[in-house]
């Protein structure tokens, strides 16, 4: 009955693996786009800098305000005034003290008197502004920077995006390397079981000692722990993965191998290159053109600003106007003279924020033409060393082989076949590893010109 469990379980394995979901690198590259809470910061802070361009360039736009008032006042005034008179005689002279000319019996005398009311107890009001900029340079050149700023957010991000891309693909090439080393271990313990078997075979024919048998048990314990201890690297590696895709509690996925990062055919004038395509060196630029505006707007404050207004008003008071509606229209021309010193601060200021962003700019050039020169020496190497550990690869597959041969003729011992087994299993596992470093080296290349992941 345990057999007949062990096969049935056996058999559904393939079942179970083909039922794992299959993740390929341009999956997982975009997955890791749409779930990374890093690159959806960073996509938050580029929608702020273009909010912030929004928001300066609404100073250049017609402003329009809108306000009603209440009032209740203690008491109700009322004016009242004559519209129209009549001379009469009145008898008398009339008292002229003081005045040019003879006093008379007439007199003017009001024939219609009209009230009007200038403060109600409820009294109620709204008004309706509009302004608009029609020369403000200061704020021309606000724009300018605001802009730059925006720039520079826009090329941060994608640096952002391409460094995670670059993780996970750091990671994926990692987990296949891996897989390719559990497969190596599963060969080198389908070999030593095969030695095992053939060691027991010559015991019971007389050909080899007891020890031959049980150093074959010994290599296939170990080439079991070397298997139980790949099939872990294999799920370190996915976890690290699956971290960075932001599913940490699920790593029960099918690695595909991914094809050898595709390298410019001409390696000459990379430098060059990165210097023109590097997300982080636009962002330097965006930045000093962002601190010259912001200069420019400090010396544009020396000029006036000049400006239309329209005001429309309604109260429920007529006033002298006897009208409830009344506009007004005009320009407002605004020169500060003197500010304290201020406009002077902020020029110095903004030099030398010109002067720390073009010094910014040139390091981030100069370390980016570094990365490439090193990133260039490690890809020659590792292409070396990875040649030479596929070679060194095929003279231990041919020795074993040729061992193997003689073991189970009986002319070789035990412990040659042991030694050609373990230095193939070394030769494989280390011609996986150096692949693996010449891919990351590649990638690391790619991502030193800003090449790699590129839009």
């Amino acid at each position: 009955m345990p057999c007949r469990l062990l096969v049935a379980v056996l058999a559904a394995l393939p079942l179970l693996a083909s039922a794992q979901e299959t993740l390929t690198i341009d999956a997982a590259l975009a997955e890791a786009e749409r779930a990374s809470p890093d690159l959806a910061a960073a996509r938050a802070r580029l929608e702020q800098a273009r909010a912030g361009v929004a928001h300066v360039r609404a100073g250049y736009l017609p402003q329009i305000t809108a306000g009603a008032t209440y009032t209740r006042n203690s008491d109700q005034a009322k004016l009242q005034l004559p519209v129209s008179f009549a001379v009469r005689d009145v008898g008398v002279p009339t008292s002229g003290a003081g005045l040019p000319g003879s006093p008379t019996n007439l007199a003017i005398v009001p024939t219609q008197v009209m009230g009007e009311t200038i403060q109600k107890t409820d009294q109620l009001g709204a008004q309706l502004e509009l302004t608009q900029a029609i020369l403000a340079p200061s704020l021309w050149y606000s724009i300018d920077a605001a802009s730059a700023n925006a720039r520079a957010s826009a090329e941060t991000t994608e640096a952002a995006r391409q460094e995670l891309r670059f993780g996970v693909a750091q990671a994926y090439y990692a987990a296949s390397a891996a897989e390719k080393a559990v497969a190596i271990q599963e060969r080198q313990l389908a070999v030593t079981q095969a030695h095992e078997k053939d060691a027991r075979v010559q015991l019971e024919a007389g050909q080899q000692p007891q020890i031959t048998v049980l150093r074959a048990q010994i290599d296939r314990n170990r080439a079991e722990q070397d298997l139980v201890r790949a099939r872990n690297g294999v799920r370190v590696a996915k976890s690290a993965l699956a971290a960075l895709l932001g599913r940490p509690d699920s790593v029960e996925f099918a690695i595909v191998t991914p094809p050898a990062p595709p390298l410019p055919a001409e390696l000459a004038g990379l430098e060059d290159e990165a210097l023109r395509r590097r997300p982080e060196l636009k962002a330097a630029a965006a930045g000093v053109d962002a601190a010259s505006a912001i200069r420019r707007a400090a010396n544009a404050r020396y000029l006036p600003t000049l400006g239309a207004f329209g005001v429309g008003r309604w109260a429920n008071v007529a006033g002298f106007t006897g009208k409830e509606e009344s506009w007004a229209a005009g320009l407002s021309l605004t020169w500060s003279l003197y500010d304290g010193g201020a406009r002077e601060a902020d020029r110095r200021d903004a030099g030398a924020r010109i002067a720390e962003a073009e010094a910014t700019r040139a390091s981030i050039a100069n370390r980016t033409r570094d990365e490439v020169r090193r990133a260039r020496l490690d890809l020659d190497s590792a292409r070396a060393n990875h040649a030479t550990a596929e070679e060194q690869a095929a003279l231990a597959r041919e020795n074993q082989r040729l061992v193997e041969i003689s073991f189970r003729a009986g002319q070789g011992t035990s412990l040659e076949a042991t030694d050609a087994n373990e230095a193939l299993a070394t030769a494989e596992v280390s011609a996986v590893r150096e692949g693996l470093a010449a891919d990351l080296a590649a990638l690391r290349l790619l991502r030193a010109v800003g090449v790699y992941a590129e839009r």
